[in-house]
């Protein structure tokens, strides 16, 4: 079975992060492991707390699944401050692991912000240019641009920036910009390799989306597929979630996707009785 660690913070509300990324790996046919970096308190209405492991002890977690499990393809999602963002780095320096996937979870879908400001260049000058994929959301790729993103073509503008500054690839997220059809475009330093359009999906559950896709992208990486093939993939099974997901209610904010497609009268009705 393809192995795939995800190295990302806990969410007590089980819709992103660690939880969304075994829920995923799991749906997708993996075996996933966990390095945590940060322990929140949150629910579908935001986060009302983060208590950050040591950095030292992430290291620990990350030494003792790579070196005797080991993995195929490894997830990487919220690094809160430059300590741990250091730790990852020379982590991956020390393993040889061929697929390495970066979501830089630095604003939650509540809004909340999740990454010290002095971290971000850190991130990008030492993480940055050992993954082989990296993908913001719009308002992440514009923090990490020093600037604010209201078009796709200065989102494509910003993600030109970050190839020059090391990363291989980047996938250029549309789902914040305004419109009825949602773009998400894959660029490395050859130019546009992959263009996904498709309808926007009407649900209030968005939350973990980020941490969903790239972990899915990371599984289909850890199994074998190219690049773009792993993208394309994980888009389709990121929507299929976000529309299996639009009549559940999960709390009274953003509720999470439906990774497991589960058919609603499963799980929100109870099982027929059946006479012994």
């Amino acid at each position: 079975m393809p192995r795939v660690l995800s190295i990302a913070g806990s969410d007590s509300g089980g819709g992103a992060g660690i939880q969304a990324d075994l829920k995923t790996i799991a749906a997708l046919g993996c075996f996933g492991t966990t390095a945590i970096t940060a322990v929140t308190a949150q629910n579908t209405l935001g986060v009302s707390g983060i208590h950050a492991l040591p950095a030292a002890f992430l290291a620990r977690q990350i030494d003792a699944v790579l070196s005797d499990i080991g993995a195929d393809a490894v997830k990487i999602g919220m690094l809160h401050d430059a300590a741990v963002v250091s730790v990852v780095a020379q982590a991956l320096g020390r393993h040889a692991v061929r697929h390495v996937v970066l979501d830089p979870v630095m604003v939650a879908t509540s809004g909340d912000v999740l990454m010290a400001p002095d971290t971000m260049g850190v991130l990008v000058e030492t993480l940055l240019p050992q993954v082989s994929l990296v993908t913001p959301n719009l308002d992440e790729l514009g923090l990490l641009c020093g600037q604010t993103i209201t078009t796709e073509a200065q989102a494509l503008d910003c993600a030109q920036q970050l190839l020059r500054r090391g990363a291989r690839a980047v996938l250029v997220k549309g789902g914040h910009l305004p419109g009825d059809t949602v773009v998400d475009t894959l660029v490395d330093t050859q130019g546009v390799r992959l263009r996904l359009a498709a309808p926007r999906i009407a649900t209030t559950n968005l939350h973990g989306t980020g941490c969903t896709l790239s972990s899915a992208i990371a599984s289909f990486l850890a199994r074998g597929c190219t690049l773009d093939k792993a993208v394309t993939r994980a888009h389709a099974y990121v929507r299929a979630a976000l529309h299996a997901s639009r009549q559940i209610h999960w709390g009274q904010g953003h509720g999470p996707l439906n990774h497991t497609h589960a058919p609603v009268a499963l799980i929100t009705q109870p099982e027929p009785h059946h006479a012994a």
